[in-house]
Parts: structure tokens; C-alpha cells; sequence
């Protein structure tokens, strides 16, 4: 999370895509989301709290991803609705190397819609990627200044804190569909990321920033 929300704070800088999965599984609440509003909390082996809104998201047997750039670059110009759009057509492509045909959901309703979860899967709107009639991509944004990050996570598996949501499935794993998305980007909206781990200075400010995830007060919805 703190690495999240250092990417967040890189204005001026190059775009950049964060791939990662989670050890121990651990269950992400959004960052409006009050604590007693998710069951799952209670069975959680690890609970934080993101920077970004929308539902809970258990991190286990899925691919999370975050992507931050400046607010005038050509994918989060203009009218949020259409950067999500920009996203999730990358998403889409990358699914394809999968036999995954996702699209935006609309007007329809999905099965995977339920009540009194909490969970970010159990939830969609008409701008989140589905495949067989269930939501199989969750997404929310944090704009702060000029800079914005969107985190997402591609469910790559069955999860039984969230029944009944479409995942990638047969032998795709982190890595690959990591790739998929990589290449995606680069043919969608020309983005060419070069690989490196964070610096010392980075390291450091994630780590002050992470504590902040999982402090108690921070959970319980007291977000200073």
C-alpha cells in the first residue's frame, strides 16, 4: 500500500505500472468503506485499508495491478468515466491472450451482484469488465494534485470470500497475465515502461506510508 501511494506521489514523473501479488492473503478495504460493513473482516487473516475507494477486495488467487501517471496524460485526460474506459479496453486486450472475451458490463445486471457483502466483486457498475455475466476486474482511482493511480485486481481463481465472480482460470497465473498486461498498454496508448525496483528513498517512504494501512485507528475509519 505504501508503494501505492508513492507511485501516487510521483507528479511529473513517467508512468508507472506496479504489478504484485499479496503474502499472507490479505483482504483490502476501500478507503470510505466503515469496518462493520464487511463480514469477510472477521475471517480475514490480514486486513489494511487502501487509498483507493470502492469495496473490499481479498487479495488471494488474483493479480493486482496499479497504474499512475500525470492527470494530463492522454490516458486520464479528460472525463473520469473515459479514463476508466481507457484502462479497462487494456485490460481486455491483455485478457484476450487468455480466450477472454471481457467487456463492460452496461446496462445489464450480473450474477455476481450481491447484497450485504461488502466486497468490491459483489458490486458493479456499468464501467466494470465482465466475462459470463460476472464482474471479473475490479477498479477504483485516487486523484490527488495533478497525479492520479488506479488499482485494480484480475482474479485469476476461485476465492470463497467472493463466490461467484469470473476469473481468468486455467493455467494463467500472475506472471503471465503481468505480461499480457504490459504488452497491452504499450499497443493501446503507446506506454513503454521500463523495469526497475524502487529506490532507497522510495523504500523508505513506502514504509512510513504503509504503517499507515493497517494502524487500528486508521482501519476503524479515522483517516487523517
Amino acid at each position: 500500500m505504501g508503494l501505492d501511494e508513492v507511485l501516487l506521489e510521483g507528479q511529473g514523473e513517467a508512468p508507472a505500472l506496479r504489478l504484485y501479488t499479496w503474502r499472507p492473503a490479505t483482504l483490502s478495504l476501500g478507503y470510505f468503506q466503515r469496518l462493520g460493513d464487511v463480514p469477510a473482516v472477521g475471517q480475514s487473516q490480514a486486513v489494511v485499508r487502501r487509498i483507493t475507494g470502492g469495496g473490499a477486495i481479498h487479495h488471494a488467487a488474483e493479480l493486482t495491478f496499479s497504474i499512475a501517471a500525470d492527470l494530463e496524460h492522454p490516458l486520464y485526460r479528460g472525463p473520469v468515466a473515459e479514463s476508466y474506459e481507457r484502462v479497462h479496453a487494456a485490460i481486455a486486450l491483455a485478457l484476450t491472450d487468455f480466450g477472454i472475451e471481457a467487456q463492460l458490463r452496461g446496462p445489464a445486471a450480473l450474477s455476481s451482484d450481491r447484497e450485504g457483502s461488502g466486497m468490491c466483486f459483489h458490486h458493479s457498475t456499468a464501467l466494470d469488465l465482465c466475462w459470463g455475466g460476472a464482474k471479473g476486474v475490479g477498479s477504483a482511482q485516487r486523484r490527488r494534485g495533478a497525479r492520479v493511480l488506479h488499482h485494480g485486481s484480475i482474479k485469476l481463481g476461485a476465492d470463497p470470500f467472493e463466490p461467484g465472480v469470473a476469473v481468468v482460470g486455467g493455467t494463467a497465473d500472475a506472471a503471465g497475465v503481468g505480461a499480457s498486461l504490459l504488452r497491452a498498454l504499450a499497443r493501446t496508448h503507446g506506454i513503454d515502461f521500463e523495469a526497475r525496483p524502487p529506490s532507497a528513498a522510495e523504500e523508505r517512504r513506502a514504509l512510513e506510508l504503509g504503517q499507515r494501512s493497517s494502524d487500528p485507528a486508521f482501519l476503524r475509519g479515522r483517516r487523517g
